[in-house]
């Protein structure tokens, strides 16, 4: 598990490499941010990179990708009995792609997004921690439908919506999903 983490995390830097040097060789569009995230694709709280395919628009095709923590208590039972209270912790690497809807000079938009969140341990997010199924899972996916704020010259930006998430098992659900960031 620890080599794909580490495949993972190179592939991001590698990512994030890439297109960082086609930014500074091309600046036509404030089209990445860097945010912060409650609830979501990343469950509790996550940081995210989003950013466009094409470097001339901040609207059109892209991908996000993040870190994220969640954590949550559960009953673990010995015997019939016998049980006490635990905590869980797990870290999660929600990876997407989007589609920014929008007006040329306007600073409000729409996304809608797709993709998988990687959990390094099995486990279930928080919101699905009481789950009876039993069937904890090292992926989930996720659709993301938000509204964005976003400055045409770059800066303080934010993002307001809902994240409907499907669990491997096929157990559902929907978080409201806020975050707030910088644009550049």
């Amino acid at each position: 598990m620890k080599k794909i983490i580490l495949v993972l995390i190179a592939v991001i830097s590698l990512i994030l490499i890439l297109n960082l040097s086609l930014f500074a060789q091309n600046e036509k569009a404030a089209n990445k941010s860097i945010y912060a995230e409650l609830a979501g694709p990343g469950a509790l709280i996550s940081v995210n990179f989003d950013s466009r395919f094409f470097s001339d628009s901040q609207f059109g095709f892209g991908y996000r990708v993040g870190v994220g923590f969640d954590y949550g208590e559960y009953e673990h039972y010995y015997d019939e009995y016998d049980y006490e209270n635990r905590t869980r912790y797990a870290y999660t690497i929600p990876v997407g792609l989007n589609y920014i809807f929008g007006k040329p000079n306007s600073p409000h938009a729409f996304e809608a997004g797709a993709g998988i969140t990687f959990l390094p341990r099995k486990a279930e997010p928080l919101f699905f921690m009481n789950s009876d199924n039993g069937k904890a899972s090292h992926i989930f996916s996720f659709f993301t439908f938000m509204y964005r704020r976003i400055p045409e010259d770059g800066g303080f930006s934010w993002r307001v919506g809902f994240t409907p998430i499907i669990l491997t098992s096929g157990e559902p659900g929907i978080l409201g999903t806020v975050s707030i960031g910088y644009v550049f």
